[in-house]
């Protein structure tokens, strides 16, 4: 992806952020057990709220990260009665919903209007990209204190995969989102991109020379090795959480249907070209081919899938910007909830579109918008949440919600409602101390269908 002259350096220097250090960072946050902490740990379970996870609406998610912070004005949310300052560089299209619009960017968007569920009164917190990135990704506000789970992770600890599937899979690379609940419940990263060709996940093939015998012989080496170790060792619950991962890569090599999951070349060209390969440049393949690996991982049982695409933070030159990257997503997008419609599949999917704030009510003197937390919207799909449905919104300049403000507690609480977690339950983070999965958010009943 190209860099974004007109994006802060703030924004540039988060995406240069390396996986080795964000596990550092992490280590450092969560520390260890202290043997009055140890003594404590009976107590602390003792008093969790505890409350069973059951499968609900929402089988499977697709998580899109818009990251950097897009314009609701030129997307979600446009305000054409506003003055040209605030109004921004582009008109409107008409949905087939009376009275709505979005910006003239989405055309296709607007066309599938009525699958879609779209508040457009979310309220952040700080205006600052990692803050308000991990506020979204997890429902909590980032503290020194303690490291939170992402949504993914928290529903791969809840449920985890189904079969040799992963239960959380990130497309391309992934950050540290495991939070106090361990690499166990973190995202299978792809490694490779399916926007170029020749996408191969990594570590799905055996390295080269090694044949499947020598394979299985090494296997059953180790799994001697480990259990004379276990007699040996005094607590062997390092050992068992390490070999977990070993059977889970062993499965997952082993299994056809994992391998048929990610294999993008069962899947019909002209379905490909639908989705945007071959149109619209670089971009077309960076958001369809991603969309169409999600739906093929959802619709094989993954329960957790999420990726990104493109770079929102627009200082300046927004127009341009937009131009470039809003024909791709917005096609792509149309398809994807086309597609898991047509195929059974958008009502038990729950697509989410996730950005982690919006962008100023007055266009600078450079035409771009800069950082603005105070309202912008979030695009939903699926899942058990009410179809047509714009809920909420902002006034006439995007300054502040008019209506039906939804703070981010409340958005998480909704979401996890129609997956089917409690978000008022405890997870032992360390100390050990309880944590509700979301503090004080409460589900959104009129986005529920």
């Amino acid at each position: 992806m190209k860099q974004q002259t007109g994006s802060c350096q703030n924004y540039r220097q988060q995406q240069c952020h390396s996986r080795r250090d964000a596990l550092r960072v992490g280590s450092l946050a969560l520390g260890g057990l202290t043997l009055g902490n140890f003594f404590r740990i009976p107590s602390a379970q003792a008093e969790q709220k505890f409350y069973e996870s059951k499968e609900n609406t929402a089988k499977s998610v697709i998580q899109i990260r818009l990251g950097g912070g897009v314009a609701a004005q030129e997307s979600w949310n446009p305000k054409p009665d506003a003055p040209a300052d605030y109004r921004g560089p582009f008109g409107v299209t008409k949905t087939s919903i009376p009275g709505i619009v979005l910006s003239e960017t989405m055309p296709q968007t607007a066309k599938i209007a009525d699958k879609l569920t779209v508040v457009r009164s979310v309220v952040g917190a700080i205006p600052d990209h990692g803050q308000a990135m991990y506020h979204m990704l997890r429902g909590y506000r980032m503290t020194p204190a303690i490291q939170h789970p992402t949504v993914g992770t928290v529903v791969n600890h809840e449920f985890g995969g189904r079969g040799a599937l992963p239960g959380y899979v990130s497309i391309g690379h992934a950050d540290d989102e495991t939070g106090y609940l361990g690499a166990h419940y973190g995202p299978f990263a792809t490694g490779g991109d399916p926007a170029i060709g020749n996408f191969e996940v990594r570590d799905m093939t055996l390295p080269d020379g090694l044949s499947w015998e020598a394979f299985e012989n090494r296997k059953k080496i180790r799994d001697t090795i480990n259990a004379r170790f276990r007699k040996l060792d005094a607590d062997p619950a390092p050992l068992d959480a390490l070999d977990s991962y070993y059977r889970q890569a062993f499965d997952m090599i082993t299994s056809d249907a994992v391998k048929d999951a990610f294999d993008l070349s069962k899947e019909p060209e002209k379905l490909e070209e639908r989705y945007g390969k071959g149109r619209f440049g670089k971009t077309g393949s960076q958001a369809g081919m991603r969309m169409l690996l999600a739906r093929r991982l959802v619709e094989s049982g993954v329960r957790f899938v999420s990726f990104g695409y493109g770079g929102w933070d627009h200082h300046s030159n927004i127009k341009p910007e937009f131009e470039t990257q809003m024909p791709a997503f917005d096609n792509a997008f149309a398809t994807l909830i086309g597609d898991l419609d047509e195929r059974g599949l958008l009502d038990s999917t729950l697509v989410w579109v996730v950005s982690e704030m919006g962008r100023t009510p007055k266009v600078n003197n450079v035409a771009g918008r800069d950082h603005w937390s105070r309202v912008f919207s979030i695009a939903m799909a699926g899942g058990g949440l009410k179809r047509g449905l714009f809920y909420g919104d902002a006034d006439i300049t995007s300054s502040e919600p008019s209506r039906d403000a939804v703070p981010l507690a409340n958005l998480h609480s909704t979401i996890y409602r129609l997956i089917g977690i409690n978000s008022d339950k405890e997870l032992m983070a360390p100390g050990p101390r309880p944590m509700e999965v979301i503090n004080g958010g409460e589900p959104i009943a009129d986005l529920i269908a």
